[in-house]
């Protein structure tokens, strides 16, 4: 166990009170160990912690017990097939491998890793801050990549059994930065994380899928570029808003603090026309009739068309500018970015969310959409 320590100390929006009880778990014996401790203390808080990219905690004492995972190991499976993979589903392609990833692990320095062995998939998740536990339980994605896209699955720890239990993705619910374990579905510490990478015998990336990246890059949608033209442009466009963790003050955050909206396409043909939007709309799901069935086909369900905002779009059009603070207040928006919240020098996590909640009903009053944070908020509430 280490000495009690403040989460601000911990976290990337360094803003959090001292913990009562800090454990640093460096195996996953000392994480089984710990998790099991902690759990039969009903009434003891709990906070699972990894890099502290995607925390935003009180500045009062946390009261409880702080586990920190900071397991390390990176090894490709043998390539025979899973015992786990569904009946029918078709096997990898040849030139795939999976590397099993402890829960420790620093994100972007995997990726920095698999771009320098010309491993394709996540090159674009470049400078994305944390580590590799948390990511499939936002479903991390940005410039045209999502963890769910090279997810296999995970091992979790779970917390009814204290057992570790492969669970494959599918079981995850992964969608827009969420999943079964954010939800509190699925409860549990994930232990590693197994991602399908392609072996890029070219040293190309998968195909361009964001408008902004292809721009920087100087190339059309769909082009597939050398991993490492990737990962410098991607690392660059986040440098740009602030968004990659260095001394730039704009980088003292927890990057995006709220998630695009998604809403009706109804509702949002009611925003003026240059308010950005992108069709998230369901694909129809196939119908399965029984052999010999008589019976009339059932009528399909048309899905609901649904459309993604622009966050920052609603905040900007709202009146709040890069920069923006309330009066006497130490918390700013972004100077370069006005999704992300900063922590100008000494703030509280108090401050933090005061300046949220303003955000929030600016956005709210505005224009009738309701942002939802994306940080875990540790005694905190908007």
């Amino acid at each position: 166990m280490s000495a009690p320590q403040r989460l601000a100390d911990a976290t990337t929006m360094r803003v959090g009170g001292e913990a009562a009880r800090w454990i640093e778990a460096t195996t996953r014996e000392e994480v089984a160990a710990a998790y099991a401790e902690a759990l039969a203390d009903d009434h003891e808080p709990l906070l699972l912690l990894g890099g502290g990219s995607n925390t935003v905690a009180s500045s009062e004492p946390f009261e409880g017990t702080v586990l920190q995972v900071s397991t390390r190991g990176i090894r490709a499976l043998p390539a025979a097939p899973p015992p786990h993979r569904p009946a029918g589903e078709e096997p990898p392609p040849d030139d795939s491998v999976v590397l099993r990833v402890e829960a420790g692990e620093p994100w972007d320095a995997l990726v920095e890793r698999t771009v320098a062995e010309g491993l394709a998939g996540i090159e674009a998740l470049s400078g994305v801050p944390g580590s590799t536990g948390a990511a499939p339980i936002q479903n991390i994605g940005a410039y045209g990549q999502e963890l769910s896209s090279t997810l296999v699955g995970l091992e979790l720890l779970e917390a009814d059994t204290l057992e570790t239990r492969f669970v494959p993705a599918a079981e995850l619910r992964l969608g827009y930065r969420d999943s079964a374990i954010k939800q509190g579905v699925l409860r549990g510490v994930v232990l590693s994380v197994d991602l399908r990478l392609r072996r890029s015998a070219d040293g190309r990336s998968q195909p361009i899928a964001y408008q902004q990246l292809a721009s920087a890059l100087g190339v059309e949608l769909g082009t597939r570029v050398p991993l490492e033209d990737v990962r410098a442009s991607v690392l660059a466009l986040r440098s740009s808003k602030g968004m990659v963790l260095s001394d730039d003050p704009d980088s003292v955050s927890a990057g995006s603090f709220f998630t695009n909206p998604i809403v009706s396409a109804r509702f949002a043909a009611g925003l003026p026309d240059d308010a950005p939007r992108w069709s998230v709309a369901p694909e129809p799901q196939p119908v399965v009739l029984p052999l010999g069935a008589d019976d009339a086909v059932p009528p399909l369900e048309r899905p609901v068309p649904r459309v993604k905002l622009s966050a920052a779009w609603l905040i900007e059009h709202s009146g709040i500018g890069r920069g923006f603070s309330l009066p006497g207040s130490r918390a700013a928006i972004s100077s370069k970015h006005t999704l992300a919240l900063t922590n100008r020098g000494g703030a509280t996590g108090e401050e933090i969310a005061e300046l949220a909640r303003f955000v929030q009903a600016r956005v709210e009053n505005q224009w009738g959409v309701h942002l939802v944070p994306e940080p875990v908020l540790v005694g905190l509430q908007l």
